[in-house]
């Protein structure tokens, strides 16, 4: 699961280091990927209503041309899932203030406060305070397993876990997963115009599609390089063109460049290789994102489409906790019209996730989100997600009664099981609903051409 924040315009050091990663993750056969426009956490950043829609536009359509397939992943808008702010509420009961006075934004807010002589609390929002239990809420409500956060964000997820087990305990049920926090040690961090890490709060970016080739070449000439004289010889791993190149090129373009760099090329002509190294990559995703620009229509019917994907998961999970709570479900007709469509039977599918031991599994679910299949551990995504495609692609798989359960075999050997009801008319039904599942999944790949 991946948040983001609606706030600006994503830049190239955001592409590097958190798009294309993320993008390569959900492609992954063993991770069942959940991304979300955070226009909620928003708010507590910025009072400029349309900064904040123009960016989730922006960020919607850069998501998409850099190679996010809505049809792969769940790509919905925090706010179109009122479930959150639900859970949000629920979290918030069974929070310790004391946890949340530790919260690192929270305290340096408090610190910068106190060393201006100002009250501790002066101008600090509730939004801000609360900002963890809703991150808390963002993750538990879909029970994610892990999410990719960048050193500084790793106690928000330890605080989402300690709330999660807080409310297990309280309420006496494994009901969320205690998420853990995806730490990328490869992923690139950008050097900005100025030597410093690419970020809007230096203004040192390089745009990614914004202003088109134009405004890309203005920014890589810009790029500060010191007073070393065509023939005179680069420090290129203290050079921030040669960093920037090496997260867009293939090792061996990488040593040329670096080469020819220690060899005395011109900056001038550094900075040249370097902006037609970046188009070559940009230039397709940027087309695609103006086109995706021009229909905010199109963006639209995806997200909500998200949003029903997304609901389709939160909205039965909510009132299990309401129930565990002691909150009756609302009445018939209480709901809106979104959370009926919300609630609209979805075709089967296979969701992967990782176990506590570290290995790889799935579930078949039906169209009522109800688990049908289990599978075995894999030690290797790779092997579960060939299982994946097997079943997908209706494989001879054989479905076999075994006492207490059902197992399902490929080339004879135990890929997933079921439990089997007793009583000999409930088992044949189970059976039959099993078969019956294994069916639509095949036939949903074939209207998908086999993918």
């Amino acid at each position: 699961m991946t948040g983001i924040t609606t706030t600006g315009t994503p830049h190239l050091g955001n592409y590097a280091g958190a798009i294309r990663p993320a993008v390569a993750a959900s492609r992954r056969p063993d991770v069942d990927a959940f991304f979300f426009l955070a226009d909620y956490h928003a708010l507590i950043k910025c009072e400029d209503p349309e900064r904040i829609a123009r960016s989730r536009l922006q960020i919607a359509a850069t998501w998409l041309a850099a190679g996010l397939d809505p049809e792969r992943v769940t790509f919905y808008r925090q706010s179109d899932i009122p479930e959150i702010p639900e859970l949000t509420w629920l979290l918030t009961c069974v929070t310790a203030k004391g946890l949340l006075n530790r919260a690192h934004a929270y305290k340096a807010a408090v610190d910068k406060n106190l060393e201006a002589g100002e009250d501790a609390d002066a101008g600090i929002s509730a939004g801000l305070y609360m900002y963890p239990v809703l991150m808390a809420a963002d993750i538990l409500a879909f029970n994610a397993h892990q999410v990719p956060v960048g050193r500084d964000q790793i106690q928000h997820i330890e605080m989402a876990r300690d709330i999660a087990q807080r409310f297990n305990h309280l309420y006496g049920g494994e009901f969320f997963v205690l998420p853990e926090a995806a730490i990328e040690e490869q992923v690139a961090t950008l050097p900005g115009l100025d030597g410093r890490k690419m970020s809007k709060s230096y203004d040192n970016t390089i745009p990614l599609f914004e202003g088109g080739t134009r405004a890309l070449r203005e920014a890589v000439m810009r790029i500060v390089t010191d007073s070393r004289l065509p023939g005179e010889p680069k420090d290129a791993q203290g050079s921030a063109l040669y960093s920037i190149y090496r997260a867009f090129a293939s090792e061996a373009e990488s040593a040329d460049f670096r080469r020819a760099l220690e060899q005395g090329m011109a900056w001038g002509e550094a900075k040249e290789r370097l902006f037609h190294r970046l188009e070559a990559e940009l230039a397709p995703m940027r087309a695609r994102y103006e086109e995706l620009i021009a229909r905010p229509a199109q963006i639209e019917a995806i997200l909500d489409e998200g949003a029903r994907k997304a609901r389709a998961v939160a909205a039965p999970f909510l009132a299990r906790l309401r129930e565990a709570v002691g909150l009756r479900a609302p009445r018939d007709g209480a709901r809106t019209t979104t959370a009926s469509t919300a609630a609209a039977p979805r075709p089967p599918r296979l969701v992967s996730f990782r176990d506590e031991d570290g290995r790889f599994r799935f579930r078949l679910l039906d169209s009522a989100g109800e688990e049908c299949l289990l599978s075995r551990p894999f030690a290797d995504p790779k092997a579960a997600g060939t299982v994946q495609k097997r079943l997908r692609a209706g494989d001879a798989a054989r479905l076999r009664d075994e006492g207490p359960r059902f197992v399902l075999e490929l080339d004879g050997e135990v890929v997933a099981e079921a439990p089997a009801p007793a009583e000999p008319g409930a088992r044949e039904a189970a059976r039959t609903h099993l078969m019956k599942v294994l069916a639509e999944l095949r036939e949903q790949s074939e209207a998908k051409g086999g993918h």
